[in-house]
């Protein structure tokens, strides 16, 4: 049994492996990721002058949503079948678990960089995790919004957030994060991956709240990329995801099987 259990170990940890970012290997990867990443941008001013489009298809200018309150912001797009969803979800379980609430302490912006998302496809997605999330006046502090190519270039930018554009799947090849700004609009904190502390992020919003900048961390990055199957190409990380999941699995049974024989053993004893 214990030789499986290493087995098991060893077979997951080969698995793993997703990209530093400041990986020197970089250019061993599919061609359409080696551009893709999130820089850790901390201090720099996003343009609060940006238009966009809410929910209700409203042209808003970012400084609506900040000046008093410090902001937390996902960058995804609405039609990715793959990590945004994931994303979305780990933010909204994050959120869940910490006393503050979207409206009142702190503000949430969902950001699309599909610039051909509509604010109907922004509304659907307000009203299920509004919905998920529960809290009172969570409609007026969780904003999903769109906009144009050149809005979204600028935010994407002064946010660290490079991404890339697929023609053969039409879906776009990103990383994961989610970042806290000051009230001032400054990145203050990042969170890499697809799930988000509670702890450290109430944190951080509390640290931004006073304007304050946090350090930078190390950046694991998770990489969203379509497989095309017919070239083979590409389908970097929901394979090991999958992978993931599946050695977890095998270890969770193992670890049961293991303590039941114990438990077996010692009763025969």
């Amino acid at each position: 049994m214990m030789g499986f259990g290493v087995c098991a170990a060893m077979l997951l940890m080969g698995t793993v492996m997703p990209a530093r970012a400041d990986d020197a290997t970089a250019s061993q990867r599919p061609q359409i990721l080696r551009d893709v990443g999130i820089d850790q941008n901390l201090n720099q001013q996003i343009p609060l002058d940006l238009t966009f489009r809410d929910e209700t298809g409203k042209t808003v200018q970012l400084r609506q949503y900040f000046g008093k309150k410090p902001v937390v912001l996902s960058l995804v797009y609405f039609g990715c079948p793959m990590l945004c969803t994931m994303v979305e979800d780990g933010l909204l379980q994050s959120l869940k678990q910490i006393s503050f609430s979207a409206g009142e302490q702190f503000e949430v912006l969902t950001v699309s960089f599909d610039p051909h998302d509509t604010a109907e496809i922004a509304a659907a997605k307000k009203e299920l995790y509004v919905g998920l999330y529960g809290r009172p006046r969570s409609a007026e502090g969780w904003h999903f919004l769109t906009g144009d190519e050149s809005s979204i270039r600028a935010l994407t930018k002064a946010a660290g957030f490079r991404y890339a554009y697929d023609p053969q799947s039409g879906q776009f090849a990103h990383a994961t994060a989610i970042m806290v700004l000051t009230p001032q609009g400054k990145l203050a904190r990042y969170f890499y991956g697809i799930q988000y502390p509670p702890g450290a992020l109430r944190l951080s919003l509390v640290e931004a709240s006073r304007e304050k900048i946090g350090s930078p961390v190390d950046a694991i990055l998770l990489f969203c990329c379509a497989y095309n199957p017919a070239t083979g190409k590409y389908g970097l990380l929901v394979s090991r995801l999958l992978m993931i999941a599946g050695g977890l699995t095998v270890l969770t049974i193992g670890g049961l099987v293991l303590m039941l024989s114990r438990t077996h053993q010692h009763a025969q004893v």
